[in-house]
């Protein structure tokens, strides 16, 4: 089995930040593309950051230049930086990974976090 747990939202005003965690653990041989998603009530998940295995990283237009995707392969972890927060930020951050298991590392399965809130509000 694999687990992704997150960590690391909240509440923050306009203008603050905060940074998310997302580890995996279980049976892994390897993780390929790890990323960030994003929702709100009614609407579809969205993609706001992804990192490769190699570090090569994309982000969606609106967070760019104050969201920074990272990630540590050794503790299998990654990782969002959110600076200069704005309310349309508000949602719930879902993390995702590409896994392969130690069981069938030819097959890569992917993986969902259970979400965690952030709210930028005054």
């Amino acid at each position: 089995q694999v687990q992704l747990v997150e960590s690391g939202g909240g509440l923050v005003q306009p203008g603050g930040s905060l940074r998310l965690s997302c580890a995996a653990s279980g049976s892994i041989f390897s993780i390929n593309d790890m990323g960030w998603y994003r929702q709100t009530p009614g609407k579809q998940r969205d993609l706001v950051a992804a990192i490769t295995s190699a570090g090569s990283t994309n982000y969606r237009d609106s967070v760019k230049g104050r969201f920074t995707i990272s990630r540590d392969n050794a503790r299998n972890t990654v990782f969002l930086q959110m600076n200069s927060l704005k309310p349309e930020d508000t949602a719930v951050y879902y993390c995702n990974a590409q896994i392969k298991h130690r069981s069938n590392p030819y097959v890569s399965i992917e993986y969902w976090g259970q979400g965690t809130q952030v709210t930028v509000s005054s």
